[in-house]
């Protein structure tokens, strides 16, 4: 896949916790990588040795060095070959003897890799860490589609009341107010947007609440709701990657400021629940390239938030599950 501006975003490609003594192989933007942890923390590398092309991830974890299982070449954190078991003893190991390394954090209960040479900020999400708040890991979520389609289904606020008729929404209830669209502090956000919703979390509690939506990167979105007539408050951030061509693996963060107390199972269950209602819709989609020439489809003025992304998307040059404007010279040109 093209190298474009979401090679320098940051991708969540498992949750921390599966991780362990064992290194995993996960794909992102098309790349084969590997991941493992040591004493040092989380790494990551292109899952190729260099030897002979095996895979690092088919390798172990030894005394803190990747092992690749084909000829125990040894690689420490920083991607240098230590030990080559064939080689005599006192011969300098060939410098070109490195694997290629990628930026690699741990971070929300999520692993994170980069594959970059200027690596983005992390997210910002102050509700994971904020006191009478707390938060549950939602997916992975396996999707048949491009990142930019997922997210701006999520971002979608007139589909609540048909594909979730009954949960996030009713028929009856089915206009949306207009609202504004800003960018602030780097990321698109909107005003206050009500929606009446039946049976929001499953608790049966029915109501109006207040949706804000804001778009961090071009893989990554979230919402705040607040329920009118309460101090409840529920954030959902959405965070996609990229793995291949229409082929994308979804995380979804559910911080509630309610219900400390109960099981995190129940609201899990839930939003796998609304999840999977949008999974047809979403793969089903055509073209499976995000258009981002807003000639392609018609508008309202209740898409003005996936208008305002898919402008934005145009203004950053991301190709990668898109379909960029081209001109007659075949270069990107701005949305007006």
């Amino acid at each position: 896949m093209q190298q474009d501006r979401l090679w320098n975003e940051w991708h969540p490609v498992c949750k921390a916790e599966e991780l362990l003594e064992d290194p995993k192989q996960v794909f992102v933007l098309g790349e084969r990588v590997v991941i493992f942890r040591n004493d040092k923390g989380v790494h990551a590398f292109k899952d190729l040795c260099i030897h002979r092309g095996a895979a690092l991830s088919l390798g172990k974890v030894k005394n803190g060095n990747l092992v690749c299982a084909y000829h125990a070449w040894e690689y420490n954190c920083a991607g240098a070959c230590e030990k080559i078991p064939a080689l005599p003893s006192g011969r300098a190991i060939p410098k070109k003897a490195r694997a290629t390394v990628y930026h690699c954090e741990e971070y929300l209960g999520l692993i994170w890799v980069n594959l970059g040479d200027d690596p983005a900020p992390l997210i910002s999400f102050p509700e994971y860490s904020m006191e009478g708040y707390r938060t549950a890991i939602c997916g992975p979520y396996e999707v048949k589609a491009n990142a930019p389609r997922i997210i701006e289904n999520f971002l979608d606020v007139s589909h609540l009341m048909f594909v979730h008729e009954g949960l996030l929404g009713d028929e009856d209830h089915a206009e949306v107010v207009d609202y504004k669209v800003e960018f602030a502090d780097n990321r698109l956000i909107t005003s206050k947007i009500p929606v009446y919703q039946p049976n929001p979390d499953g608790r049966s509690q029915g109501g109006y609440a207040n949706y804000v939506y804001e778009i961090l990167n071009p893989t990554t979105a979230r919402f705040t709701k607040t329920t009118e007539g309460s101090d409840e408050e529920l954030t959902i951030l959405l965070a996609v990657n990229q793995e291949d061509h229409e082929q994308a693996k979804a995380f979804m963060l559910l911080t509630r400021n309610y219900d400390l107390d109960k099981p995190d199972e129940p609201f899990i269950e839930f939003q796998d629940t609304i999840f999977y209602q949008d999974l047809d819709i979403v793969q089903s989609q055509k073209p499976e390239l995000l258009p981002l020439d807003l000639q392609a489809e018609l508008h309202l003025k209740s898409d003005a938030l996936t208008i305002a992304y898919r402008k934005w998307l145009n203004e950053l040059g991301v190709e990668n599950g898109t379909n960029p404007i081209q001109d007659e010279g075949g270069k990107k040109v701005t949305v007006k």
